[in-house]
């Protein structure tokens, strides 16, 4: 994993400069964000290298608190000073909001209650905006504020890993060969019943993407690769790895658990447009079914993550 930092820091610094000229952001904006974007996208990618998390463990909680909440910032204060943007109360706020995460279980003791309280606190500020409310605009196709939405999930992700340390959860980047298939087997269970049921409640129109053949693939591997291993990953992590785990241990039913945790899956997508958007909350509480039943296979997120990216692949190029 080190050895591979600097070839995807090229990399992305290649697909960086391909968006600028697509989007006509000015360069001297994009080269001064990179910087953070790169910082960001490198924090979260330690969060799969076991040997950087052992080195963190190791240390007493409160050190470890200290500095996922210094993490959390550096991203914003790289930012903001290079674009002449830089605000205290942003900074102020976002440090408040990584604290709260970071130092959770430090003074929290780990039981049923704290453990809920926590997966309510990480829902409540990606549905309101809150950390991304932080970031300024600078520009309409340079989205800072995604650099809050990732350090939000990174920050809960590492409190979970390195402070409330959940027995039997691993998280990673590259699913194995069982968490491939599985997914993979999940996601073609749920298409066609995703379909009849996308048809009954007037759910979306395929289409077929009105963009040349190269064009599509390449969208189609970005778009899957994101999700699996950023949005669609730490949302499998919260929901199956975490909730799901809990609930099923708390009620003693692993079938009931199932079918709570993808309702609650479901309901969060009502906030998606137009509020109350009930036919996507009734799709993601189907899609949230087989998500948990790829997890309950495999006992992994990653395998979860591989039907959820493969899902919205779908959904963003053939029904969106």
């Amino acid at each position: 994993m080190p050895a591979a930092i600097p070839l995807f820091w090229a990399v992305s610094t290649l697909a960086a400069y391909l968006y600028g000229r697509q989007q006509g952001i000015p360069s001297e904006l994009l080269w001064a964000a990179l910087p953070a974007f790169l910082l960001e996208a490198t924090l979260y990618l330690l969060l799969g290298l076991e040997s950087a998390r052992r080195r963190l463990e190791a240390m007493p909680f409160t050190g470890v608190a200290v500095l996922l909440t210094l993490f959390g910032v550096l991203p914003y204060v790289a930012a903001t000073l290079a674009l002449g943007v830089f605000d205290l109360a942003g900074f102020a706020s976002l440090l408040a909001l990584a604290a709260l995460l970071s130092f959770w279980y430090v003074f929290l003791p780990p039981r049923w209650s704290s453990d809920l309280a926590f997966l309510v606190v990480m829902v409540t500020a990606i549905l309101s905006g809150v950390v991304r409310q932080q970031y300024p605009s600078v520009h309409p196709k340079l989205p800072l504020s995604e650099l809050g939405h990732v350090m939000w999930f990174r920050t809960g992700i590492a409190a979970i890993l390195m402070v409330r340390k959940v027995d039997g959860l691993v998280f990673g980047f590259w699913p194995t060969k069982p968490e491939w298939r599985a997914g993979v087997r999940y996601f073609t269970m749920f298409v066609p019943l995703a379909a009849v049921l996308a048809w009954a409640i007037g759910f979306g129109r395929l289409h077929v993407p009105n963009a040349s053949l190269d064009r599509v693939a390449v969208q189609a591997i970005g778009t899957f690769f994101g999700f699996l291993w950023v949005v669609g990953l730490a949302e499998e992590f919260f929901f199956r790895g975490l909730l799901q785990t809990w609930v099923a241990e708390w009620i003693g039913n692993q079938r009931l658990a199932l079918c709570l945790v993808s309702v609650a899956f479901g309901s969060v997508h009502l906030w998606f447009k137009p509020f109350p958007n009930w036919r996507f909350a009734i799709m993601a509480a189907l899609a949230g079914v087989f998500y948990g039943l790829a997890f309950q296979k495999e006992k992994s997120v990653r395998a979860s993550a591989v039907t959820h990216a493969l899902t919205v692949t779908v959904w963003r190029l053939f029904v969106a």
